[in-house]
């Protein structure tokens, strides 16, 4: 599995950005994915992911209203929508894939349930 996040950039606070997570080697119909971030001297934390079951998704509680996580497996690719970007969203993103399959519901929300990563793609929102 090979998959490499882009699309970042820096941003204006109030402003949007699109991720883009295309997936090689392996379906996004049976994969989970994840999108992970790490500001300098912080460690990584999920930001959202995206059930392999049925397309649930989860979101950490800042980002919760203002990003949105979406696949299109005709594509095998993620995105994560960003909108209303605040300065404390400032990170080097990254995304993930997992195997696990939880069902209905759930998705992996972890960075040790995940197996491959891509590199990541810094996003810096400032004025």
């Amino acid at each position: 599995v090979q998959l490499q996040a882009s699309g970042g950039g820096l941003v204006q606070p109030g402003g949007s950005l699109r991720l883009s997570c295309p997936v090689s080697g392996f379906s996004l119909d049976y994969l989970a994915v994840g999108w992970f971030r790490q500001a300098p001297g912080k460690e990584r934390e999920g930001v959202s992911c995206i059930s392999s079951f049925d397309g649930s998704t989860s979101y950490v509680d800042s980002v919760k209203g203002r990003f949105t996580i979406v696949r299109d497996n005709a594509k095998n690719t993620v995105y994560l929508y960003m909108n209303t970007l605040k300065p404390e969203d400032t990170a080097v993103y990254y995304c993930a894939t997992s195997i696990i399959n939880y069902g209905s519901g759930l998705c992996p929300r972890e960075t040790y349930e995940y197996d491959y990563w891509g590199k990541g793609t810094q996003v810096t929102v400032s004025s």
